[in-house]
């Protein structure tokens, strides 16, 4: 059975953390787990929504009867994250990235911001609630099915971190709640679970080409929205790898299958993805009756004054394809370029008479040949050093066949005798090559190489050697 007539319907949620300063305060978005500072004890009930109803998912954590236990640190935490002080006003370097994001999904911002308050409560948010706000609706992406359309673009914050869970409590370490986190909802146009990985990569992609994004393990996640046969949606959480969506999409679709089989309906539920890529039970799809206006922050209007001053920054993918055509390099060495934030142009007017491709080389490729190579510590290269070799390259006092020569006493010595990489004439190789050759009458193309290198090393481009001494053993 294809797709099409299962009626497969895939939607995702990129959810990505911000750096800098938390959403509502000034402590910094430093996630720590040494031993806390502090220890708290709560317990969270549960309250209607505005129209009366209360969350089916609240229901559920609640009747687990646990209380909650949190631990802080004074540098990091403050009384608006323990729920003892009204939040400041929100964190406007995240503001504006999230417009950023925004207008990158090619997203309509919405003319005011109203923070909302959601209602959680099993125990991730000290306060019952998370606060969140919708920034921008209808926007879209190109992949190589067709567009994905954005629904959403979300502002909120993060929860705290889950450390332990017994029968009477749970236990979550608050450093992390409260860093800025930007959350992406696409329509569900994704056809395929491969499609979803491509989709979940087109996202992380732009996420990364704005400034102020965390870096590392766990500072963006991915959920799935999945459904076939017009049945109901299940939300698959908890995805440590991009790669592991197509193999768990596909269990999942199984599992659905199987249930429809028996004629019963797929529970509209929240499920996590484990290690061998099935899913587990881990609450009821949670509905909006959680939500209601947060009263704390003020409306935020968006201007056309306002939109006129955010920057919107080149996409990874096209500062890429720029390199790739301006400097005649590899798309991996661009990546890694882009990767590393390295200013290739800057480089090239520095030194001019150097091969961009050769800086991009020596930058990126070099110092993991060294490492492999030769079992040095390459960390103790710093840009000093990279400028050192490029000024000699740029100046005629170094050969590139010897950038790794000249690196390796950097590492090793902390600096580089330039005397022995002086380039020798044309005619002083020669000469050295000649003592070589009527020295040892009959020696053979290669033993004759393999001496000249020694002898030359440093001071003549090796393709200079092979040349003379073809030249030689010609005659």
């Amino acid at each position: 059975m294809n797709n099409s007539e299962l009626g497969l319907k895939i939607g995702l949620e990129c959810h990505q953390q911000l750096d800098g300063k938390k959403l509502f305060c000034n402590c910094p978005c430093t996630i720590k787990d040494e031993k806390a500072d502090f220890e708290i004890k709560r317990e969270l009930r549960v309250s209607s929504s505005e129209t009366g109803k209360t969350d089916s998912a609240a229901l559920y954590e609640k009747s687990k009867g646990k209380h909650f236990i949190y631990e802080g640190y004074n540098d990091v935490n403050c009384l608006i994250e323990i729920d003892e002080q009204p939040p400041e006003d929100v964190n406007k370097e995240a503001f504006d990235i999230a417009l950023q994001v925004a207008l990158l999904l090619k997203a309509k911002p919405l003319d005011a911001i109203q923070f909302m308050r959601k209602i959680v409560i099993d125990g991730s948010n000290v306060s019952g609630f998370q606060r969140t706000a919708l920034i921008a609706t209808n926007g879209e992406i190109e992949t190589t099915l067709g567009k994905v359309r954005i629904s959403s673009v979300c502002l909120e914050e993060e929860s705290a971190k889950k450390i332990e869970t017994t029968n009477e409590y749970v236990k979550y370490n608050i450093s992390r709640l409260g860093i800025p986190l930007i959350e992406i909802a696409t329509e569900p146009d994704i056809k395929t679970p491969e499609h979803a990985k491509e989709t979940a990569e087109k996202l992380g992609m732009i996420l990364r080409s704005v400034k102020g994004m965390r870096r590392g393990l766990g500072t963006i996640r991915q959920d799935i929205n999945l459904s076939i046969k017009n049945n109901n949606r299940v939300e698959l959480k908890g995805f440590q790898d991009l790669r592991s969506i197509p193999r768990v999409a596909e269990n999942e679709i199984k599992r659905q299958l199987e249930i429809l089989k028996t004629g019963k309906d797929v529970n509209s539920e929240v499920r996590k993805v484990e290690e061998d890529f099935s899913t587990t039970f881990l609450r009821p799809m949670p509905g909006a009756s959680r939500m209601y206006p947060e009263t704390d922050i003020k409306l935020i209007k968006i201007t056309k004054e306002l939109l006129k001053k955010i920057k919107v920054p080149e996409l990874i993918a096209e500062k890429v394809e720029g390199l790739e055509e301006k400097y005649s390099i590899s798309a991996e060495l661009a990546r890694e370029l882009v990767k590393e934030e390295i200013n290739l142009e800057e480089y090239t007017k520095l030194y001019p008479k150097v091969e961009a491709s050769v800086i991009a080389k020596t930058l990126i490729e070099t110092p993991k040949e060294m490492r492999a190579r030769f079992d040095v510590d390459v960390d103790k290269l710093n840009e000093k050093h990279f400028n050192q070799v490029f000024d000699m390259l740029n100046t005629g006092k170094l050969h590139k066949a010897f950038i790794i020569d000249a690196l390796l006493e950097l590492v090793r010595n902390g600096q580089i005798k330039q005397e022995r990489f002086k380039e020798l004439s044309d005619k002083d190789i020669e000469f050295v090559i000649k003592g070589i050759i009527e020295s040892n009458p009959g020696l053979a193309f290669n033993a004759i190489m393999g001496d000249a290198m020694k002898k030359l090393k440093g001071k003549a481009d090796p393709k200079k050697i092979v040349d003379i001494i073809k030249k030689l053993t010609s005659k």
